[in-house]
This record gives structure tokens, C-alpha cells and sequence, in this order.
């Protein structure tokens, strides 16, 4: 097993493509001191407002973080908030060429009404969730084929936003195949199909479940789920996320398990992007699936204790 220090010093400038579905998470903060007479709800008076990177963008937030290079392949509307997306990229340093404006959708956005205390009220979400086709696909794969051959590995970040067609997908993990580069996935349940022959997918619990029809309680059920969703899906190998009983990893060489590592645990929200982040950066870094998988996992553990989509950094992983 590679020492945890050993390995984070090797994650800076390593480059990352990123394909999905981009968000941005906009929260609407404000005290709750009474409940409206007009309905029974509360009154939230307005104290700020604040944007965060979502999804993808927040995939690709976690890998800056941690000191990855990083080019990003998206969808976005024609609007104010893509140019708000740009900025916020931007000022990441996280390329941003392979975004692709598609004029009959909105730029993803999901509006949180939250209190001072971190207590959600209610979320407005503002999307168009159609699968990309024709001319805006053909822009996805063709920055797919123009940024892949200078990456050092590739993620899907699938959030059924449209992004991850199956024509697309299968450009990344041929591309990724081209080049010798792993090829991860963060799953949807509808497009199991598309991941064959990817290198990693990291499903949570849920989702192993919904995929395979089985219970992932135990230690054994999570062995056996995990053997039967990389049957299913076709995939090298898998990452099963289990919430507070941590992760378990699944290789044609065998099974490990890993248990959860947070001290506390304030918001789970983008938490599987950490992980995600944190287990490819480290696989392009050259560590084995085992040594990465437990590098996410610590990861998982310190992300969890903060608000909302965050990321985790050299120094905090060093410090663990």
C-alpha cells in the first residue's frame, strides 16, 4: 500500500477531462423567524446570495482543488446564467473550451432556499433534460475527440442533463481506450447500458441496488452486488459508495472494503464528485484501484462535514 502523503504529492498538474452534466448550485440564504399567514410556511427574510459549481462543474471544481489540470466538456443555454458558469470556471482556472451552448435549453441552475442554520426550505430547479442529438452531440463528440489525446485519464460525470448520450459516452471510452487512459463514471440507473467497457463506475448504494435487484446492507450483499453490476454493466471494475459504511471496491483480482472515514457529517450534496475526482486523479497519478479507493474515501470523510457542494485539498488530505 503507497503511503497517502507519498501519493497526494504526486496529484498536482495532472491533466483531467471531464465530461457531464454542469450545474450551478444557487443559494438563497436567509433567518426564518416566523410562518407565513398566507400559507403554512415559513417567511425566510433575504440575508445573501451565493453561486456554486454543480455536477460536473463541481467534478471538475474538486480536481482544481487538488491541483489537477482541468479541461471541462459540457452543455450550456444561451443565457445570463452560462455566462455566470464561464466566470466561475474561469476564475478556477478550469478550461472551459469544450462547452457547448445549445440555444433550446437553460444552463442548468437548482436555487436552494436555505436558512443561517444550513436548513434547506425549498429548491427551484431550472432545466432542460433532453438527451443532446444532432448538431449539439456532433459538438460534444468532436471536443471529445480534440481534448482527449492530452489527458492522462477521463470522467463522466452523468447527471441525465443531457450530456452523456450513448453516442457520446461511447466516444469517451473509445478515446480513452485510443489513448491508453482510464475511463471513470459516475452512473445513472437509465444509462446503465452506455458505461460497457468503461474503466471504473462508482455507484452509490442506490443505485447498485436499482441495477442489480439486490440488497447492499452487508459486507457480503455489497461483495455480490458489486460482482453482479460489473456483469451487468460490462465495466473493469466498480466503486460501490455506502454512505456512513464507507465503500467497497471491486477488481477481477479481488474485493476491499473500506470503511467510512467522516468525523462528522454536515451535507452529503456532492459528495460521490469528490470521490470520483479524488479516485481518478489518483489512478492517473499512477496508484493501484486499492490506494486510490482509499484516497477517496478519506476524501469522502472531509467533505462531508462541509455545506453544500465543496471541495477537499492537498493540504487537508495530507493532514488526515
Amino acid at each position: 500500500m503507497t503511503d497517502a502523503s507519498q501519493l497526494v504529492s504526486r496529484l498536482a498538474e495532472r491533466p483531467i477531462l471531464v465530461i457531464g452534466d454542469v450545474m450551478l448550485d444557487h443559494f438563497v440564504v436567509g433567518a426564518v423567524e416566523r410562518i407565513s399567514p398566507e400559507a403554512p410556511v415559513p417567511v425566510v427574510r433575504f440575508a445573501r446570495e451565493e453561486y456554486r459549481l454543480g455536477g460536473a462543474a463541481n467534478v471538475a471544481n474538486n480536481l482544481r482543488a487538488l491541483g489537477a489540470s482541468v479541461e471541462l466538456i459540457a452543455l450550456a443555454g444561451d443565457d445570463p446564467e452560462a455566462g455566470r458558469l464561464r466566470a466561475e470556471l474561469a476564475r478556477r482556472r478550469i478550461g472551459a473550451s469544450g462547452l457547448v451552448i445549445d440555444t433550446d435549453r437553460c444552463t442548468t441552475r437548482k436555487t436552494r432556499v436555505v436558512t443561517t442554520r444550513n436548513q434547506q426550505v425549498a429548491r427551484i430547479d431550472y432545466e432542460v433534460d433532453a438527451e443532446a442529438s444532432g448538431p449539439i452531440e456532433e459538438g460534444l463528440v468532436a471536443a471529445i475527440e480534440r481534448l482527449a489525446p492530452g489527458a492522462s485519464a477521463i470522467i463522466l460525470s452523468d447527471y441525465l442533463k443531457g450530456v452523456v448520450s450513448r453516442r457520446a459516452a461511447a466516444a469517451a471510452i473509445a478515446a480513452g481506450k485510443k489513448h491508453g487512459i482510464p475511463v471513470t463514471v459516475d452512473p445513472k440507473v437509465p444509462h446503465t447500458s452506455y458505461y460497457a467497457a468503461a474503466t471504473l463506475i462508482t455507484p452509490n448504494h442506490h443505485e447498485a441496488e436499482a441495477i442489480t435487484h439486490m440488497r447492499v446492507r452487508t459486507d457480503d450483499e455489497a461483495r455480490a452486488a458489486s460482482r453482479k453490476f460489473r456483469e451487468l454493466t460490462a465495466c473493469e471494475n466498480v466503486l460501490v459508495t455506502r454512505g456512513e459504511q464507507g465503500m467497497w471496491l471491486h477488481t477481477p483480482a479481488g474485493d476491499t472494503a473500506l470503511p467510512a472515514e467522516a468525523r462528522e457529517v454536515s451535507d452529503v450534496t456532492g459528495a460521490g464528485d469528490t470521490v470520483i475526482a479524488t479516485m481518478t486523479l489518483a489512478m492517473a497519478a499512477g496508484a493501484s484501484l486499492a490506494d486510490a479507493a482509499r484516497l477517496a474515501n478519506r476524501a469522502a470523510g472531509i467533505v462531508v462535514a462541509k455545506f453544500g457542494p465543496s471541495t477537499v485539498s492537498l493540504t487537508e488530505l495530507s493532514d488526515r
